[in-house]
């Protein structure tokens, strides 16, 4: 099972390492979404794989306010996130984007909000395409319970693996994504604003019969 965990910015300064050492502790294959601004730190005590939220098309030059590809890398981030629900961007954006993280070694996790939507990003062939209705996140209702039939076309349309995220906050819901066709899921509140990461995080991945079986990314 492929695990990301989008830190969004619930936190800041030291209670992001914090978080990232418990989640390492629990499983160090895990992949977390977080600002550019603590990605050189999280890249060099951890093993996780840190990806940046956001990334930018532009090369270097004047370009004042963005982020690029290779200024993330360089921090040691080894992928990113593209297109969250809360950071949208518009289709030729998102290629032009994919094509310039693929172009630098960067991996791309691209996040999609209907199937329409995943079947036209995956013809920009990203690492991993990541599902979540919208008026799902953040919300108590996962996508395993509110729209599971949605998994499940979506593991028929589409040809490459995907995850899926979005409300998810028990074992039952990963275990629903997983059995009706994901390769994996994306958490956020449900570790970000916990107040006992680990315990939490072991408990969802009870699914797995413990983190041994989680891919190695």
């Amino acid at each position: 099972m492929i695990l990301a965990i989008n830190f969004k910015t619930y936190k800041q300064g030291k209670a992001v390492l914090k978080l990232a050492k418990a989640i390492e502790s629990v499983n160090m294959n895990s992949i977390v979404g977080v600002q550019a601004t603590d990605i050189k730190e999280l890249s060099g005590k951890t093993r996780l794989k840190v990806y940046c939220q956001h990334v930018d098309y532009f090369l270097p030059g004047r370009e004042t306010g963005f982020v690029l590809p290779e200024a993330v890398k360089k921090d040691g981030a080894v992928g990113t996130f593209i297109n969250h629900s809360e950071h949208k961007l518009s289709f030729p954006a998102l290629k032009k984007t994919i094509e310039r993280c693929k172009h630098i070694g960067l991996k791309t996790l691209v996040f999609a909000s209907s199937i329409e939507e995943a079947k036209k990003i995956e013809k920009f062939k990203p690492k991993y395409i990541a599902f979540e209705p919208p008026e799902l996140v953040a919300g108590k209702i996962s996508v395993s319970k509110a729209k599971p039939g949605l998994i499940s076309k979506l593991n028929r349309q589409l040809k490459m693996k995907f995850l899926v995220g979005a409300g998810i906050h028990t074992k039952e819901d990963v275990k629903t994504a997983l059995k009706l066709g994901a390769s994996g899921v994306v958490l956020s509140s449900v570790i970000t604003k916990s107040r006992n990461p680990k315990k939490k995080l072991r408990e969802l991945l009870k699914v797995c019969c413990g983190h041994r079986k989680l891919q190695k990314l």
